[in-house]
């Protein structure tokens, strides 16, 4: 066993504090990372508190992890010692579904093992990136190209990828009407990467607090959803909305947005149930959607992309220490757009 320094809850709701957990040694296709950096994404933040259910604790979060490799084992060909990469919101599957054999790791029929809070194929509870290091199978690894650095680079493991599988999936580009619920972790790369793929971009944030940072970003246009009048100016507007947001929407009123056929695809995840009616979906013939991370391939292709045009998240470094107040700040929109730990200071 490796051990590593990191930052774990050790119960549900209580603040992460220091300890030491245990790696698995490298085995044979295994890549030993020494973690650089590790971003702070709001699921964490559900799961150490129990938000969506049932969790494992002590629980190391973190799943926007980028660092360098300082081991392989003996079977690994597609990484060596001092490479640049990155592991996101899963760290194995069962490589034998159909999903998995077609890409999308992520909807493994026996369910993927995430990063953190779940069970390894060893039966041992998975410790995620609020740590010094992490040992992690060559196949759910992904490359940071040279034109992203690592601090930037860590958030587009959940944040980038999150938003970057709808908007490939559902069309976005030249031509096409695109609207991004809220303007926090995930939202503000959902506005970078569809103004890099070409389509005429939308911020629909609660208030305009943000305006001048959204378009900045690559939003063509910005509206506050707290006034009523967006809504009426915006019916029809939308080949797709994208929603970020984590609390409940009233999405009768966000599908009306929608062009006929046009999609609202979710990537927030609500605590709790919502309301709809399905007039509004029938009514245009309009596609309610979800979307969740995306799988190994795609992953690298989003960071090849990220690369390409320049892309990286807007970033707060924190020491370790400040990660509890970094959870607050980010429970109240207090962030832009995403803390990443120097995984130096643990």
């Amino acid at each position: 066993m490796t051990t590593a320094a990191a930052y774990a809850a050790p119960a549900p709701k209580a603040p992460l504090e220091r300890t030491t957990i245990e790696r698995r040694e490298v085995g044979e296709h295994d890549v030993l990372i020494d973690i650089k950096f590790a971003g702070i994404c709001h699921s964490d933040i559900h799961q150490a508190q129990e938000g969506w259910g049932e969790a494992i604790f002590p629980m190391v979060p973190g799943h926007e992890i980028a660092g360098v490799v300082s081991a392989v084992g003996p079977g690994v060909t597609k990484f060596a010692v001092g490479d640049r990469v990155g592991v996101g919101c899963m760290v194995d599957s069962c490589r034998e579904c159909e999903n998995c054999k077609a890409g999308r790791e992520q909807y493994c029929v026996r369910g993927n093992v995430p990063t953190y809070n779940g069970i390894g194929k060893d039966g041992e509870p998975t410790y995620g990136g609020y740590a010094q290091n992490v040992v992690v199978d060559e196949n759910f690894v992904v490359r940071i190209p040279d034109g992203l650095s690592l601090d930037v680079a860590a958030p587009l493991l959940c944040a980038g990828i999150t938003l970057y599988s709808p908007l490939r999936r559902f069309g976005a580009g030249p031509g096409k009407k695109i609207a991004i619920v809220g303007l926090g972790g995930l939202g503000h790369m959902g506005v970078k990467i569809a103004h890099a793929l070409g389509a005429e971009v939308t911020v629909l944030s609660q208030s305009l607090r943000k305006q001048e940072d959204g378009l900045r970003l690559g939003a063509d246009h910005y509206y506050a959803t707290s006034d009523p009048k967006t809504f009426e100016e915006l019916a029809g507007t939308f080949d797709l909305i994208v929603s970020t947001v984590s609390a409940p929407l009233d999405f009768n009123a966000y599908l009306s947005l929608l062009k006929t056929e046009g999609t609202l695809a979710n990537v927030g995840a609500p605590e709790e149930p919502i309301s709809l009616n399905l007039f509004s979906v029938i009514g245009g013939g309009k596609t309610l959607a979800g979307s969740m991370i995306g799988g190994i391939a795609e992953t690298q292709e989003m960071l090849d992309f990220c690369a390409e045009h320049g892309l990286g998240a807007e970033i707060e470094l924190i020491r370790a220490d400040q990660i509890n107040e970094a959870y607050e700040r980010v429970q109240s929109s207090d962030v832009r757009y995403r803390f990443v730990i120097d995984t130096a200071t643990i």
